[in-house]
């Protein structure tokens, strides 16, 4: 007797369910090693591991169409997803863990579980510090791909990421199209700009000139550079939140009980947005390293998908992976232009979608209802569209 068919959603298919022994209980924080790693500027980093959250069952082909949505976190997001996208990640939500599998990793050079800068030197068990070597987004990306290799993982439905996320998420397009089926690229650019590698720089700048930094290695100092990192953290704030947003909440109003228009300039009068962004720069010291903020944002200003590959265009125009380019209309840090310029020339444009909203940069982060939309909208599309091996393979361009 002929056997029943199998189902071709990966949603339903439990037939092949081999990582579902090797992946972590749901939303536990969880490690890869992925051995020695070399960066793609040549400097190795051995003992490196990922840390990685999952929620949802693995369902599908590992190395085929399966149910898996890997989510890409902006600077200083982490793994845990379901918190910082908390209206987008869960049960019923747009990122449904019931149909999918969602899995997030803390960034390499991150600080909250994966090495980099505070984790200890596989050498002396000292800090990495001022050898934590620089690494770049396709350096994210190929070790999120080794990592997803060694828990059984050899595709991905979509990679879904804003802001450095999204960087994460374009690189990840053109490096690996036959591991990805489509992707969602948020609130970010081609390349860095003249402008973000300016800003970003004068963060960096704000952490390296504190006293406190000790060229990198203060972690056994006693000392931490946190005035540095919360007065990069207020510049950056500024590029986050939409200058329509900031004003109406703010304007020129003073800081309640204080007076900043006295005669003489006295750092304890303040006006309202000044004790705003101290707050937001203050709560960041607290829960992040300044190393990895150093090293992150280096990975930034090093983004530009056209290194080696021609240019911007000839590099966009070359992607094969069906992408949905997503912006925001207030965005200061990554204007809405940037996307334009990605959405006339990628490869394979899946859908472009508009976050309109006072919020800016950010908006992708807070507008949970827009965003619900057009994530639902970018897997249903993903759902429906063949993938790069698949059109290769219907194509003649290579069978498998």
């Amino acid at each position: 007797m002929t056997p029943p068919a199998r189902t071709t959603n990966p949603r339903q298919d439990t037939s092949h369910d081999a990582p579902t022994d090797l992946l972590a209980a749901e939303g536990q924080l969880a490690h890869v090693d992925l051995g020695r790693f070399r960066t793609e500027a040549g400097a190795f980093i051995p003992g490196a591991q990922l840390a990685y959250q999952r929620w949802g069952k693995f369902r599908g082909d590992p190395a085929g169409k399966n149910n898996v949505l890997l989510v890409e976190h902006a600077l200083t997001g982490d793994s845990n997803a379901a918190d910082w996208w908390g209206g987008l990640v869960g049960p019923g939500k747009a990122l449904d863990t019931n149909e999918w599998c969602v899995i997030c990793f803390n960034a390499l050079g991150g600080c909250s579980g994966s090495t980099g800068p505070s984790s200890p030197h596989p050498d002396d068990g000292r800090a990495w510090g001022s050898r934590f070597p620089a690494v770049n987004i396709r350096d994210h990306a190929a070790a999120e791909r080794s990592a997803l290799e060694e828990l059984g993982i050899h595709h991905v439905h979509a990679v879904i990421g804003g802001s450095m996320g999204g960087a994460r998420a374009l690189e990840w397009t053109l490096l690996y199209p036959d591991f990805v089926t489509a992707a969602c690229v948020i609130a970010v650019s081609a390349r860095a700009s003249g402008w973000q590698i300016g800003i970003q720089s004068a963060q960096i700048s704000s952490v390296t000139n504190d006293p406190a930094w000790h060229d990198g290695d203060y972690y056994a100092s006693g000392d931490v550079p946190l005035a540095g990192l919360a007065a990069a953290r207020r510049l950056a704030h500024l590029t986050y939140r939409g200058e329509l947003e900031i004003d109406e909440r703010f304007g020129a109003r003073a800081q309640q009980g204080e007076n900043p228009l006295g005669p003489h300039r006295d750092p304890q009068q303040r006006f309202a947005v000044n004790s705003y962004l101290e707050h937001q720069g203050a709560k960041l010291a607290q829960r992040f390293d300044a190393g990895s903020y150093v090293t992150l944002t280096e990975a930034l200003n090093r983004h530009d998908i056209g290194r080696g590959r021609g240019g911007l265009n000839k590099a966009l125009a070359a992607s094969r992976v069906p992408t949905m380019v997503v912006g925001v209309d207030t965005d200061i840090l990554y204007p809405y232009h940037q996307q334009e310029h990605l959405s006339r020339n990628v490869g394979e444009l899946l859908a472009m979608a508009k976050v309109v909203s006072p919020v800016g940069h950010d908006a992708f982060l807070t507008e949970d209802r827009q965003m619900d939309r057009i994530l639902r909208n970018f897997l249903s599309l993903s759902e429906q569209t063949p993938s790069a091996t698949e059109r290769a393979v219907t194509g003649g361009i290579y069978a498998i």
